[in-house]
């Protein structure tokens, strides 16, 4: 079977891409363009399971090959129907074991040029995970630091329309940083598959060329950032965006406004500040919420949490603060992508100026 497997390197190589695993296991992470074709669910991955550890090795084979044939040959009637002759799929279970090697082997024989990824998605999460640890050193950054409401996310994506390269690590981790940063109804990647996400970002970088990140703590959410990509961002020079109060306030007023609209979810999530504040300061945010206080809310949360935050955070570890352009962003205007073609062109000129 030796003849049959193919290296991760040779990904590209390939019509399409076959993550055999179950629906479970391809959710928590997959290879990026993947199709997953399980040849077991996840309750016949957990029969077989059983067997092979309460009954016997060979009793979870025999039971298990009669299932995977039949999902294979279900998978052939509606899945691959199409597929062309000399059609040149990728297979991949979790090591390159016998449930990719059974899909291989079946489509071979048919007549199709499949080949086994060697050593399955195990050699694809090291090489993600090499990947981490080796390409953020190899790029230039600019943070973005400011406190919340400022705007650095809108900035980072007028300074993208404007043609900067950005990592947007918000976007990748469907999460906006702050405690009550969840986006409405969209659940975070896992961290495996967060780490996917920023891998295949960081692969796409011109490293001759900055890329503007936004300041960030070391977890967005429910997921971490990895330790070489915070080392060198934190060593990075900084642009800090200034806002007035006013325009933080209204700017958390339309971010956050789905958190508003649902005043039980806001004033649970308050509750969970408990800890960080005293139970009479959040319990008059609480008060505020039952009222509608919302523009007085925010500014509170300004005031009380967020800026105390912001510079207790990022002044101890984004080492290049003090030196940092400062910039008077106006979040709230509708020439948010030519205030960063202003940035750049001012970014350009002390380059050249240097």
């Amino acid at each position: 079977m030796k003849h049959l497997l193919a290296p991760l390197d040779r990904l590209d190589d390939f019509d399409e891409v076959i993550d055999v695993r179950t629906p479970l296991e391809f959710a928590d992470d997959h290879i990026p363009g993947a199709l997953n074709a399980p040849v077991l669910s996840n309750e016949e991955r957990v029969v077989v399971g059983t067997l092979y550890k309460q009954v016997s090795p060979f009793e979870a084979s025999r039971v298990g090959a009669a299932l995977v044939a039949r999902n294979i040959a279900a998978h052939l009637d509606t899945t691959f129907a199409d597929r062309r002759q000399g059609w040149r799929p990728l297979i991949y279970c979790w090591r390159g074991g016998t449930r990719s090697g059974s899909m291989t082997t079946m489509f071979n024989m048919i007549g199709w040029r499949a080949r086994q990824l060697d050593g399955g998605y195990k050699t694809y999460r090291q090489a993600t995970l090499d990947a981490l640890e080796s390409l953020p050193a190899g790029l230039r950054y600019i943070v973005l630091a400011g406190p919340t409401g400022s705007g650095k996310t809108r900035l980072l994506n007028a300074l993208e329309q404007a043609g900067a390269q950005t990592l947007d690590l918000e976007r990748l981790a469907a999460h906006r940083g702050s405690l009550l940063g969840a986006w409405a109804g969209i659940a975070q990647p896992t961290q495996k598959g967060f780490d996917t996400r920023l891998a295949q970002s960081l692969r796409a970088f011109d490293a001759s060329r900055p890329v503007f990140v936004e300041a960030e703590s070391r977890k967005i959410g429910a997921v971490a950032l990895p330790a070489a990509l915070l080392t060198a961002v934190h060593a990075s020079p900084c642009i800090e965006v200034h806002s007035s109060r006013e325009d933080r306030a209204a700017f958390l007023l339309q971010d956050y406004a789905h958190l508003f609209d649902d005043p039980a979810s806001l004033k649970a999530q308050l509750q969970r500040m408990i800890g960080l504040h005293s139970r009479e300061r959040v319990n008059g945010w609480l008060a505020l919420v039952d009222g509608g206080a919302r523009a007085e809310l925010a500014r509170e949360l300004i005031d009380r949490h967020y800026d105390p935050a912001y510079a207790r955070s990022c002044h101890a570890h984004f080492t290049q603060l003090p030196h940092a352009l400062r910039l008077e962003f106006r979040p709230n205007d509708d020439d948010v992508v030519e205030q960063a073609r202003v940035l750049l062109a001012r970014l350009d000129a002390a380059s050249s100026a240097a």
